[in-house]
């Protein structure tokens, strides 16, 4: 049986949440889910998941600001992160990658699009959990 990384999705709008959710289950995935900053944060730092992707702007903290903090914790600071977001030309390349940003996608995004992109990051994963 090939068991697929677990995947935190981090989003406060619930519609796109249950969309991503259900296409990466059905993709195999274990899916742990976050709507709001210090959620995904905490949910993060609990479940340690292989792959982030989060929205850019939430209540709380900002993904951006989670990103930092993540990628200044021992604990999660190498766990690779796509950001969603409808301001990425605020977004340097250096500010992604300096917090743990691998993509950034625009939304409206395409789910099959972002399925994708974790299928691309993840292929040489190793899941941390079962």
């Amino acid at each position: 049986m090939n068991i697929k990384p677990k995947i935190l999705i981090a989003d406060d709008e619930v519609a796109i949440l249950h969309v991503i959710t259900i296409k990466l289950k059905k993709a195999g995935y274990t899916v742990v889910s976050a709507s709001n900053g210090i959620e995904a944060y905490e949910t993060a730092i609990k479940e340690q998941p292989d792959l982030i992707v989060t929205d850019y702007n939430m209540p709380g903290l900002s993904g951006l600001e989670v990103c930092c903090k993540l990628k200044h914790n021992i604990l999660t600071k190498d766990i690779p992160t796509i950001m969603l977001t409808s301001h990425s030309f605020e977004l340097s390349q250096d500010k992604l990658e300096k917090n743990g940003i691998v993509k950034c996608m625009d939304k409206p995004f395409s789910p099959r699009e972002l399925l994708e992109e974790i299928d691309k990051l993840t292929e040489n994963l190793i899941p941390t959990a079962f």
